[in-house]
């Protein structure tokens, strides 16, 4: 049975740099000023291991987003990152890249204290892979290139185009990855030669403060990166409806990137969304088990299943159906549930007492529907957000448990005999962001992911590789992150054409 240690002992301390952050004044970054909102309103950022107040945060609002938004103007279009070579706007990226890897250890306890997710996950994974990531678009920027195109009209011609930075850009990041979306948004409109402002989920803005102090760090010029803080119906959507933004890029659920496209169509600015997903992973009769279970429960239940690309939607071939329903059960009772900064933690909280909620009604109409759990359930202790993780089989595909984005950690299972008709409910959703298929057999898998409406397509396992771009298909989004196409994203192709 699953259950949290909670004791004060067994929870690892905090550095005293993390301490002094934590004291810090509310403030926002705006033209290189660290600042109070000009309303003078905070909030609290939250620790979802136990509810308590970790940080006083300040509250922007219109009035703040204008100013950052004039001071990021005046950046790009007067200011000395108009005239800053792609040379040194690399120089930079890779000094921040540097700076967040000698500050890690600081990064992952601001990272884990706001999100909850264990502090192994922090230190291991999303502090270095968002060091990776403006490493990677460091490189980008130098290698941003238009191309000469021969004219077949009568005349003589020179004819090319010309990358440029799209402008100012808006950026609206979640809370599930905090400092690692805000590396995916950053790191390729600086590259590209935008400045930017960011807004931080209102539930984890911590890091993303912190890395703005080391934006300045790094030498980046005022105005070029500025951080409001504050609510996604204030900040959010000021950033969203501003007439001198020029492109808005969001990550988060698909209602708030559907009133993000509203909200853009006032100067027609660029949108690019990174939305919900109700993954298909699809487990074949010759699958490896042994690789497929643990892999299944890894993507289910990592970061509490509060991820896009979690795969929430189990299809097993009827032959191996029973093996795999217990090996996720067994797997999914024996994980360690705790605070992230106990150590052996596997998963921590979810991030709120609303997202708790919303999770254990899924849970709970599942099982009125007639669904089946196996394991797990509901709330687990009284203190924190706690989630059992939850494994729910006996489900159909018209069942909303197995239609609607949970965004926890709980998974369903369904069985199925042939290739069409496992295609067929993978496809029956109106998402389409990943897939997952596990096999032995080359010529199904390739096959099927061809017929899978979905952005990415895994193949007995996973990878979410910087370089790899990533972006859905159908309610899941609009645009590609990461790679190449992360950076182009940003920038706008100018035709010119000279008369010889």
């Amino acid at each position: 049975m699953t259950t949290i240690d909670q004791t004060p002992g067994n929870l690892t301390a905090l550095l005293p740099s993390v301490m002094k952050f934590l004291d810090r004044e509310p403030a926002l970054l705006i033209d290189g000023r660290w600042q109070p909102a000009r309303s003078g309103e905070t909030f609290v950022s939250r620790n979802p291991a136990n509810g308590s107040t970790l940080a006083k945060i300040a509250s922007g609002d219109a009035e703040d987003v204008d100013l950052a938004v004039k001071a990021a103007r005046r950046a790009f279009k007067s200011g000395p990152w108009s005239r800053t070579k792609s040379s040194d706007r690399a120089q930079m990226l890779w000094k921040l890249a540097d700076l967040i890897t000698e500050h890690a250890d600081e990064l992952a306890q601001l990272e884990t204290l706001d999100q909850g997710k264990p502090l192994n996950v922090s230190r291991g994974a999303d502090i270095p892979g968002s060091a990776e990531t403006f490493r990677y678009m460091a490189g980008w920027a130098t290698k941003l290139t238009g191309k000469t195109i021969q004219v077949g009209a009568p005349g003589d011609f020179h004819s090319y185009t010309q990358l440029e930075p799209v402008g100012v850009v808006g950026q609206i990041v979640p809370w599930n990855f905090p400092l690692a979306m805000a590396a995916w948004k950053l790191a390729p409109a600086l590259a590209a030669g935008c400045t930017v402002v960011l807004k931080p989920a209102e539930n984890t803005p911590l890091t993303a403060l912190r890395l703005g102090e080391l934006i300045q760090e790094a030498g980046f010029p005022d105005g070029v990166v500025n951080i409001v803080t504050g609510f996604g119906d204030t900040a959010g959507a000021a950033i969203a409806q501003h007439p001198d933004i020029d492109k808005v890029a969001f990550t988060g659920s698909t209602g708030v990137g559907k009133s993000i496209v509203r909200a853009a169509i006032g100067n027609l600015k660029r949108v690019s969304l990174e939305l919900g997903g109700k993954n298909p992973s699809i487990v074949m009769e010759d699958a490896d088990l042994v690789a497929a279970i643990p892999g299944l429960i890894q993507g289910s239940f990592a970061n509490s299943g509060q991820v896009c690309t979690a795969p929430s939607r189990i299809f097993v071939h009827g032959s191996v159906f029973e093996d795999v329903l217990a090996g996720l059960s067994d797997g999914a009772r024996a994980l360690k549930v705790g605070p992230g900064l106990s150590p052996g933690s596997q998963m921590g909280p979810v991030i709120s007492e609303r997202q708790l909620v919303s999770i254990t009604e899924h849970i709970e109409g599942g099982v009125t529907a007639g669904a089946k759990v196996t394991a797990g359930g509901g709330r687990l202790g009284t203190e924190g957000y706690f989630v059992a993780p939850t494994v729910v089989s006996n489900v159909s595909n018209e069942m909303p448990i197995a239609r609607e984005e949970i965004f926890g950690p709980v998974v369903v299972l369904s069985p199925f005999r042939e290739i069409d008709d496992v295609l067929h409910m993978a496809n029956d959703t109106q998402y389409g962001l990943t897939a997952q298929i596990w096999t032995q057999n080359v010529s199904n898998a390739h096959r099927m992911a061809t017929r899978i409406d979905a952005g990415s397509i895994w193949v007995n396992g996973k990878s979410m590789d910087i370089a790899l771009p990533f972006g859905g298909f159908k309610q899941s989004g609009w645009g590609q992150e990461k790679g190449v196409e992360g950076v182009e994203m940003y920038t706008r192709s100018k035709t010119v054409v000279v008369a010889l």
